[in-house]
C-alpha cells in the first residue's frame, strides 16, 4: 500500500507526462473496444439483412450469387424464372407464403425491384422487424406506383406525389429511359439500415408495363406504343373484371357483379371475364428473377429445398439465406481480422509509449531512487515501483477509454443506427471484452517490468545499498 502511494505521489509529480500517457492508452483502448463493438453489430445486422425468410429460390448459380442479386441488389442473375415455376411452389402445401422478385430497371444508380403487396406483410430484417412506412400508404391497383426506400427519398429529395423516369438496365448512367410512362411516389418506407432503403418498389404490374410495348430489346414506335393512359384502363378493366368474377363465384352475380359491371347479365359477366383475360395477359409476368418464400413448418425447409433443386420443369436453386449470408461474411473474414489487428497495433503503440515515457524517465530519477534507498528501500522495492507505475497509468488508461468509448455510443447511437443500421447498445462489456481490456492491464505489466528490471540494475551499481 505504501509502495502505491509512492507511486501515485511519482506521477503526480511528472503530471503532464502521465496524462498524456493515460490519454494515448485511453484513445487506443477506446478505438479498439469500439472496432469490436461495430464487428460484432455489423456481423449481427448483416446476418439479419433478412429475416424470416425459410428460403430463396433462383436460377441455377451459385448460391453467394444469388444472396446478392436477391437480397443486396448486387450483381445480376444468370437467367430468369418462369412465373408459372413460381406459382407451382407458390402453391406448394408445405409454403405459408410467396414473394416474387424482378429486377432489371434503376433510377439514377438505384435498383427498382418488381415484387406484391405480399413483400410489405412478410417480408422482415434485422430481429424480425417488419417494414414500416414512413409516409404514404404501398402501392395499389394502379401500376404506375411507387414506394421509395428511406436512401433514395433522402439522397434524390423526393417526397409524395413526385413523378420519376425509370431507366432500363442497371447501369448508373442509362441511354433508354421510360419517359412515356412515369411513376408517381406513393409511400416512403422508414430507414432500415439494410439495401431496402436503396431500393425503388415497383408493383409486379408496373413492372411488365415498363415493357409491354417493346420488341426485340426496344421501345416500340409510332402506332405499336402503347401510353400510360391506356396500360392503366387495362389494368382498371383487369381490376373490375377480376372482382366481377369473385362476386360471380361466391354470391350468384351480387353486389360484387353490381358494383362493377352495374349489371347482373350473363352477357356482362362474359365481358368482365374476357376483359380480365386480356388484361391479365398483357401485366401478368411472364418471368421475374427469384422468389423468397415462407413455409409452415421449419421441419419442411430441408425436402422443400431438395424438391425444388430437383425440379424438372427447369434448373432451380434454393438456398437457407442465413447459410448463404454466412458463407458471404466467411468471404470478408480476412478484412474483419485485419481491422481487429491494426485496432491491437493501436493499443500496442500506446503501450509503447507509456514503456518509453517510464524508460525516457529513469535518468531523471536517479535522485529519486537515491533517496528510497537511503531511508531503506531495497532494489526490488525500486523495481515494484515501476511496476506499480505501469499498472496504475494501464487501468487509468483502460478506465479512461471505457468511459471515452461510452460517451461515443451515447452522441452516435442514433445517428449511427439511423445512416448504417447498426445498433450499438449501452450495454455492460462483454466477457470477451473484459478478457481484452484484462490483456491490456497485463501487457502494461509486463512492460512495465522493463524499466523496472533496469532500474532494479541500475540501483545496485549506483552502490547506494545501506550497510549496518
Amino acid at each position: 500500500m505504501h509502495l502505491l502511494r509512492i507511486a501515485l505521489a511519482s506521477l503526480a509529480n511528472r503530471r503532464f507526462t502521465a496524462l498524456l500517457t493515460v490519454f494515448a492508452i485511453a484513445l487506443s483502448v477506446c478505438l479498439l473496444l469500439a472496432v469490436e463493438r461495430v464487428r460484432t453489430e455489423a456481423r449481427a445486422s448483416f446476418a439479419n439483412t433478412i429475416s424470416g425468410t425459410d428460403l430463396i429460390v433462383g436460377a441455377r448459380s451459385g448460391s453467394v450469387n444469388l444472396l446478392l442479386y436477391s437480397v443486396f441488389r448486387i450483381g445480376n442473375a444468370t437467367n430468369n424464372i418462369r412465373w408459372d415455376s413460381f406459382e407451382h411452389f407458390a402453391n406448394h402445401r408445405q409454403v405459408k407464403w410467396a414473394i416474387p422478385i424482378s429486377l432489371g430497371d434503376s433510377h439514377r444508380g438505384y435498383r427498382v425491384m418488381g415484387t406484391s403487396t405480399a413483400y410489405f406483410e412478410h417480408y422482415r430484417y434485422a430481429r424480425s422487424q417488419a417494414l414500416q412506412l414512413a409516409q404514404g400508404r404501398e402501392f395499389a391497383d394502379d401500376p404506375f406506383e411507387v414506394v421509395l426506400g428511406a436512401e433514395v427519398a433522402q439522397a434524390l429529395g423526393y417526397g409524395l406525389g413526385e413523378e420519376i423516369v425509370l431507366a432500363h438496365g442497371v447501369a448508373t448512367i442509362s441511354l433508354v429511359k421510360h419517359d412515356d410512362k412515369p411513376f408517381t411516389v406513393v409511400g416512403i418506407l422508414e430507414r432500415t439500415g439494410t439495401p431496402v432503403d436503396r431500393t425503388l418498389h415497383i408493383s409486379l404490374a408496373g413492372m411488365e408495363a415498363l415493357h409491354i410495348d417493346w420488341q426485340n430489346g426496344m421501345p416500340a414506335r409510332g402506332a405499336a406504343q402503347i401510353s400510360a393512359d391506356q396500360v392503366r384502363e387495362w389494368a382498371s378493366a383487369c381490376s373490375q373484371a377480376s372482382r366481377a368474377q369473385t362476386g360471380q363465384g361466391e354470391s350468384g352475380r351480387g353486389s360484387a357483379v353490381e358494383s362493377s359491371l352495374n349489371e347482373h347479365s350473363e352477357p356482362a359477366f362474359n365481358a368482365a371475364a374476357s376483359s380480365a383475360v386480356a388484361c391479365g395477359q398483357a401485366l401478368q409476368p411472364k418471368q421475374i428473377t427469384a422468389f423468397m418464400l415462407g413455409l409452415n413448418s421449419k421441419i419442411a425447409t430441408f425436402s422443400l429445398q431438395r424438391e425444388i433443386n430437383e425440379f424438372r420443369g427447369e434448373p432451380l436453386l434454393a438456398i437457407l439465406p442465413g447459410v448463404a449470408l454466412q458463407e458471404l461474411w466467411s468471404l470478408m473474414g480476412t478484412a474483419e481480422q485485419a481491422l481487429f489487428v491494426v485496432s491491437l497495433f493501436v493499443v500496442l503503440t500506446g503501450l509503447i509509449g507509456m514503456l518509453t515515457a517510464i524508460l525516457t524517465s529513469l535518468n531523471e530519477r536517479r535522485r529519486e531512487m537515491a533517496i528510497l534507498r537511503s531511508v531503506g528501500a531495497r532494489p526490488w522495492h525500486i523495481a515494484s515501483l515501476l511496476v506499480l507505475e505501469a499498472f496504475a497509468l494501464a487501468l487509468a488508461g483502460v478506465a479512461f477509454g471505457v468511459a471515452l468509448l461510452y460517451l461515443g455510443i451515447a452522441g452516435s447511437q442514433g445517428f449511427v443506427q439511423a445512416n448504417y443500421g447498426l445498433y450499438l447498445a449501452l450495454s455492460a462489456p462483454s466477457s470477451y471484452e473484459w478478457k481484452l481490456l484484462g490483456s491490456i492491464i497485463a501487457a502494461a505489466v509486463v512492460m512495465g517490468s522493463v524499466p523496472a528490471w533496469r532500474a532494479y540494475r541500475q540501483s545496485l551499481a549506483d552502490g547506494l545499498s545501506i550497510r549496518l
